[in-house]
């Protein structure tokens, strides 16, 4: 009995060892492990329309909404490119540019995915409503167990003690990790008005597919946010497969810490109107598709709004090994997965364009496409956002500005090119209009309705005016002046957007006029913002002019982002 008693006593030994030693695997994989259980994939049943359609004439357009997620300026070929160099096409996205409205300056309301989606989905700056970061836990959830964490917000402490080739430093802020854990729920509150309340006011039919990440507590989810229907995931992302399918081929990137808290943690998985978890039966962009052809079919007969909300080309990078194989000529393994699973995003949008011509609802249905933000600098491919500076999490170009399509062959002709700044939020008062609803009065709106523009029937330029904040970082555009206010070392960058379009020369000097009257206009906006309804944890610096994964660059321009 002693005997087995030392050799007990040696095991423990050696489990507790094990556990010290691998507590960074623990902390990373922990999450994930102590996930909701997920269900074998089932049928969805989209609810159905009325059997006879409304009288011609009498119903108001369809609405559908196409949001990308991170794709860049260059990985649509519309824009003179295309990934790889202009291997692989987009010739059903591109379509939507030919057959509609293209606008030369669309910008996301954000240069992140939260902040952007919630201007999107409210027609306001974020900040007005303190939505300024994404709403991440900052402290660990009453499950994790206090034995292996020493302070708050280990993640973020552990993504800014994480080995990079980074010349700077990301900052944890420690002010932040102190304060108590917020019972306040992170995400819209149910007091802002979205698109889907504003359509489903005026009898249209509202659904949601894929990506949300604009709350997940009570009244801020989807279903409680106006939607009739919802299909997708909450949070910010989800696998596109398993990891170990031998349908999919993955890449990871092993010099971003935020990819190894993905592959670690996040789940192949959908709910419907926040039922239980279940597997989709497909690659996820393949999977979207399929049930967005689902709902057209379902509400043929009556007004829709479907918001369909790819997650693709976000991280984690994973792609069908049906489109990896199509693609032998790429033999960057990395930028092949990515091509891929543009292939597939552009596949997706021509089969959703098909279906509604196949249902007789092409010609009087609305369709606007456009991305969340600008390409991410995290998945270390260099000419995504070419050519323009800088990454999604930057206000520099290549983070704020995004494809923006508008189709609607009864009303929109074809080939119409819009001149002058739009932003993401102008997408809610279009769509009120042309569902003939009734704008919100008792609020500041910031979007303005493009029709008019479209039609000729208004001149001149949408907005004069356009800013984007995050924490210290604020920039500001003015007609044809663009001032960005940096932080850690604060710099002011002012760029002739008309003579230099991609802001290669800082002509603050010359003009100390100009930065002062900008530096006006952004104090009265941050007048009219509110303070963000939750702290940022980390601030990350993220180098303009190259990709993460690479080598700093003497004297190189970088931001720091708030998160």
């Amino acid at each position: 009995m002693r005997h087995w008693g030392k050799i007990t006593l040696v095991v423990l030994a050696l489990m507790v060892g094990t556990v010290v030693a691998s507590k960074d695997y623990i902390l990373l994989h922990l999450p994930g492990w102590m996930g909701p259980h997920i269900d074998p994939t089932h049928a969805v049943i989209w609810q159905r329309g009325p059997a006879p359609a409304m009288p011609a004439g009498t119903r108001p357009p369809n609405i559908v909404l196409i949001v990308a997620d991170d794709l860049g300026y260059n990985d649509i070929s519309f824009n003179g490119g295309g990934v790889a160099g202009g291997l692989v096409k987009t010739p059903n996205i591109d379509a939507l540019g030919h057959d509609g409205v293209t606008f030369a300056d669309g910008y996301a309301g954000n240069a992140t995915c939260a902040p952007s989606r919630a201007a999107l989905m409210t027609g306001r700056y974020p900040t007005r409503f303190g939505y300024e970061f994404t709403p991440a836990d900052t402290h660990p959830p009453a499950w994790f167990p206090s034995s292996l964490i020493r302070t708050d917000a280990m993640f973020s402490r552990t993504i800014a003690n994480f080995p990079t080739t980074w010349e700077h430093k990301t900052i944890f802020d420690e002010d932040a990790a102190r304060q108590p854990a917020s019972t306040a729920p992170k995400g819209v509150p149910s007091s802002e008005v979205t698109i889907a309340e504003l359509l489903r006011g005026k009898g249209y039919h509202t659904m949601h597919l894929g990506k949300w990440h604009l709350g997940e507590a009570k009244g801020m989810r989807p279903e409680d946010q106006g939607f009739d229907e919802s299909l997708g995931f909450l949070i910010g992302g989800q696998m596109y497969l398993p990891e170990a399918s031998p349908d999919v081929e993955n890449s990871k990137q092993p010099f971003d810490p935020i990819d190894k808290f993905l592959w670690a943690n996040l789940p192949f998985s959908v709910q419907y109107n926040g039922g239980e978890r279940f597997h989709p039966d497909r690659y996820m962009t393949d999977y979207l598709t399929v049930q967005a052809k689902a709902a057209i079919t379902a509400n043929r007969n009556r007004p829709f709004f479907l918001y369909l909300a790819y997650n693709a080309p976000h991280t984690p990078l994973q792609a069908s090994k049906a489109d990896y194989d199509a693609l032998p000529q790429i033999t960057d393994h990395r930028l092949r997965v990515y091509a891929a699973m543009i292939r597939a995003l552009d596949r997706g949008v021509g089969q959703v364009m098909a279906t509604l011509k196949q249902q007789g609802l092409d010609q009087n249905t609305l369709v606007i496409f456009t991305s969340d933000n600008g390409g991410a600098n995290y998945i270390g491919l260099p000419d995504i956002n070419r050519p323009y500076r800088g990454w999604k999490a930057t206000f520099f170009e290549g983070g704020v500005k995004v494809p923006f399509f508008m189709r609607w062959p009864a009303r929109i002709k074809p080939g119409t090119r819009i001149a002058g700044p739009v932003s993401h939020f102008d997408i809610f008062a279009t769509a009120g209009d042309a569902g003939h609803a009734s704008l919100p009065r008792d609020r500041a709106l910031d979007g303005v309705d493009l029709l008019p523009f479209i039609d000729g029937k208004q001149s001149g330029t949408p907005h004069q005016t356009l800013f984007w904040r995050s924490g210290r970082y604020r920039t500001v555009r003015d007609g044809d002046w663009k001032l960005q206010a940096l932080d850690l070392p604060h710099v002011e960058l002012l760029y002739d957007m008309k003579a230099d379009p991609t802001e290669r020369k800082d002509v603050a000097a010359q003009h100390p006029d100009v930065v002062a009257h900008l530096n006006d206009l952004l104090a009265a906006h941050d007048r009219a913002s509110v303070k963000p309804a939750w702290p940022s944890l980390i601030r990350s610096p993220i180098a303009i002019d190259r990709p993460l994964g690479t080598k700093p660059k003497p004297g190189e321009t970088y931001i720091y982002w708030s998160n």
